[in-house]
């Protein structure tokens, strides 16, 4: 749909108190789900990341990779289906061909994207400058009645994010692409959960907002509609929302990893539907915004 040129005035006009709130703060932005793989939708985001970058703010990505993983297990004749609570078991062999798709592929794929767009990007992972520490995660699950732990192999979870290496290219002026490795003690590669780096990244950098890209409007009160869309949800809402199973599967993760950054003091965070082109700006920049937003009580 074609704007007059008055209509394209109005939208700047909306979209300027919040470039100036934010003019020199620092965003987290998640990005996975099914704006990874449709090729409208990628560039959007990054256009959108291109575009909050220079007007003053400090865009940090941190990306996922589950589908270019799959195919590229695939395609060397090693298929792995085994998932416990959502989390793939990760062998040696499996993590090595891990950190090639997220640390090499995809993260090079869109640092290469910001850059056709005008923005310049550098892509690492947790192993450079030390950024994400990490150790082995165990889960527990229950069995004939009882609870044991169970390996999920090179599958790791955050002990210590060092934000040096990410504070010092945001003062040069980059867009860094984080993929999801850490590093563990005596250097070996874990996977880890993109939406738990980005919510640990977002703390470590007293980010002023995390965003998280999913595949759903957001959090709606009646299963399937989406005018039943929660379009600001506080902390103190969460348990009876999971209880009553508005909260449930995957979005719960999401929203304990919001509550999280908040009580860290990241000042808002965002579940949006990354399945819409410009869904950040659309958040970020108008008065409506879209998604949920969930906020300190």
């Amino acid at each position: 749909m074609d704007l007059s040129p008055l209509e394209k005035t109005g939208i700047l006009i909306e979209a300027l108190p919040y470039i100036r709130q934010f003019y020199g703060r620092t965003v987290v932005i998640k990005y996975g789900g099914h704006a990874m793989v449709n090729c409208e939708l990628k560039e959007a985001v990054m256009q959108d990341v291109v575009l909050m970058h220079l007007v003053g703010m400090r865009p940090v990505i941190v990306h996922g990779g589950g589908p270019e993983i799959d195919r590229m297990l695939k395609r060397l004749g090693k298929e792995t289906d085994q998932f416990v609570q959502g989390l793939r078991v990760t062998d040696a062999e499996t993590m090595e061909i891990v950190e090639m798709v997220l640390a090499g592929k995809v993260n090079k794929e869109i640092v290469a994207t910001i850059h056709r767009f005008g923005g310049q990007a550098i892509g690492l992972c947790g192993k450079d400058g030390h950024l994400i520490e990490a150790v082995k995660q165990v889960v527990r699950v229950e069995e004939n009645g009882e609870s044991r732990e169970f390996d999920l192999g090179f599958v790791g979870q955050v002990e210590k994010i060092n934000p040096g290496i990410i504070e010092t290219l945001l003062a040069e002026g980059y867009i860094p692409v984080v993929a999801p490795i850490g590093v563990g003690k005596d250097g070996e590669s874990y996977n880890i959960n993109a939406d738990l780096v980005a919510g640990e990244l977002a703390l470590a950098l007293k980010a002023d907002k995390l965003v998280l890209l999913t595949d759903v409007e957001g959090i709606l009160s009646e299963r399937g509609n989406p005018d039943s869309l929660i379009s600001a949800l506080e902390v103190s809402r969460v348990p009876e929302l999971i209880q009553q199973g508005v909260i449930s599967g995957g979005m719960i993760p999401k929203v304990n990893c919001c509550m999280q950054a908040l009580a860290g003091g990241v000042k808002k965070t965002h579940i949006i539907d990354g399945r819409i082109p410009h869904s950040i700006l659309l958040e970020i920049f108008t008065d409506k915004g879209i998604g949920t937003m969930v906020v300190p009580d």
